[in-house]
């Protein structure tokens, strides 16, 4: 009989919810700022997402049965907790789901004519992803581990093939700006990227509630998009000028991701199909674990039992709005993605200190450093969600301004 490790499959579930269609917008919204500001930012926000993720584990193990956030949230916090888990968590994720569908129907239109010569409706095209994955996602974590791992190695595939070409191509100049003031716009962004909490719930009952374990999972798990966002950054700020026809900042003002321009840089067509795998795979092990992460979210908050009529249910009511939203008024989730980082500080950070704060157990919680490690992260999350704000109502603007003309 075939043994799969969970522990291995943890780790990729891990990695591949964070790195997804976030990792293609990055450079083009830390181009501002340079290299070496961005890398400091990555590394700030590693770490205080890694701090608050053990915050969530300790608090989604303390909470008996397969409980989701809005439970902890409600037996933690009482119903301002349960009220805004719910809030916050529906507006990040369906948001997501919509964002996803979306950029995956081209690409998917693409290789289906590639392939077979057959032009797929419009309107079928969004359909495309659910229909495709739709069932990993009725079968749980184990159906979404399962395709997940074939996933994350055509990512790793299309990932590496890029990097072994790109270097050559870098030019060191371009990475010598430097402007802090602007670290402000991006710190949200940024730390959206890094939103792997949500896979937390269903990984402790994957993995049979085993604290040492998961904390081993998270850690490694987080590393890898680390590592391959800070690559993936040197490569395409030092290959991509600045400024320009072709360039990050023109990539910023279109709103594209930024494969766009290396391809229209490079002219080679083995860097540009990679570069299409590498968007396509990114996009879909994102998918998948923010669509598992919502509909365990669901069937714990709007108590659906766990038959396979309620699996149904489930994926249903995972799928079915974003649909609605991206046929009929997209511009919602648009918005709604503009504020993503604020979502994020609120759901990831804000919420498990304030769910750990309430915790007896670990006694760490308890103690003078634990209390004052919890409100660094709160102070953190505030931070953020007023940057993220001012930003979105143009407060920062001027920061910017310089670049763009």
């Amino acid at each position: 009989m075939l043994k799969i490790s969970h522990f291995w499959g943890g780790i990729f579930l891990i990695a591949g919810t964070s790195i997804g269609v976030a990792m293609l917008a990055l450079p083009v919204s830390t181009t501002f700022m340079g290299f070496i500001p961005a890398l400091t930012i990555f590394l700030i926000c590693y770490v205080m997402m890694l701090i608050s993720a053990y915050f969530f584990l300790d608090v989604n193990l303390a909470i008996k049965g397969e409980s989701n956030l809005v439970t902890m949230a409600g037996r933690s916090l009482g119903n301002w907790g349960k009220i805004l888990s719910w809030t916050f968590y529906l507006l990040l994720l369906y948001s997501l789901m919509a964002a996803y569908i979306a950029a995956s129907g081209p690409l998917l239109q693409r290789a289906i004519h590639t392939v077979t010569g057959y032009a797929l409706p419009s309107f079928l095209v969004p359909f495309s992803l659910p229909i495709l994955f739709g069932g990993f996602i009725f079968l749980g974590t184990l159906g979404v581990d399962l395709i997940n791992r074939f996933l994350m190695v055509g990512l790793a595939i299309s990932y590496f093939l890029l990097i072994f070409f790109l270097p050559e191509h870098v030019q060191i100049d371009f990475l010598t700006h430097v402007d802090f003031t602007s670290s402000l716009v991006a710190f949200p962004i940024v730390l959206t990227s890094f939103g792997y909490h949500i896979i937390i719930p269903s990984l402790s009952t994957y993995m049979k509630y085993d604290r040492k374990q998961l904390r081993r999972v998270l850690f490694i798990g987080s590393l890898l998009p680390l590592f391959s966002f800070l690559i993936w950054e040197f490569l395409v700020m030092g290959i991509v000028p600045m400024k320009g026809a072709v360039s990050l900042v023109d990539a910023w003002q279109k709103g594209i991701s930024a494969t766009e321009p290396l391809t229209q840089i490079l002219h080679k067509p083995f860097i540009r199909l990679s570069a299409h795998f590498f968007m396509f795979f990114a996009i879909v092990t994102s998918f998948l674990g923010v669509s598992l992460s919502l509909s365990d979210f669901l069937t714990d908050g709007l108590k659906i039992k766990r038959s396979w009529q309620g699996r149904i249910l489930a994926v249903l009511l995972t799928f079915i709005p974003p649909l609605l939203f991206v046929f009929t008024y997209e511009r919602g989730f648009i918005i709604a993605l503009e504020y993503a980082g604020a979502f994020v500080a609120i759901l990831l950070l804000f919420l498990p200190a304030m769910m750990a704060w309430r915790l007896k157990e670990p006694k760490f919680y308890q103690s003078k450093l634990g209390r004052l490690l919890l409100l660094v992260v709160i102070a953190f999350s505030f931070f953020l969600v007023i940057s993220d704000l001012l930003s979105q109502w143009g407060v920062f603007k001027h920061l910017i301004f310089k670049y763009t003309q």
